[in-house]
């Protein structure tokens, strides 16, 4: 367990997500929803990859997180547009993925000093 708070809050935003994309339509469960959850998996553990990481290797994986956490968005987006997630989803969601990126973003910083 690394303990990170970024990763742990992350962790806790996968858990919440899950059971909301098991009920898109099942048409959507190979496009939309496998591309948001291997997206989720894949952040997770670019994270957890940063915290054993050399310092040079880490402002790079950043980099990468914050692509595709910016790729997620656009995903959630398009779930909320075509109404497989409702508003209060939706808020919670964008909430949790912009202090997820501010907390990215403060980690960038402080390797960059």
């Amino acid at each position: 367990m690394t303990g990170t708070p970024v990763v742990e809050k992350f962790k806790k935003l996968i858990c919440w997500m899950l059971p909301k994309v098991s009920k898109f339509p099942k048409d959507q469960r190979y496009l939309l929803v496998d591309r948001i959850v291997q997206l989720m998996f894949d952040i997770l553990e670019r994270m957890i990859g940063v915290v054993y990481a050399i310092k040079g290797e880490k402002r790079n994986m950043l980099r990468k997180i914050n692509l595709d956490i910016d790729k997620l968005r656009y995903f959630i987006r398009i779930a909320y547009e075509m109404k497989y997630i409702n508003l209060k989803g939706y808020d919670y969601f964008t909430k949790q993925i912009v202090e997820t990126g501010k907390m990215i973003g403060g980690w960038y910083r402080y390797l960059n000093n």
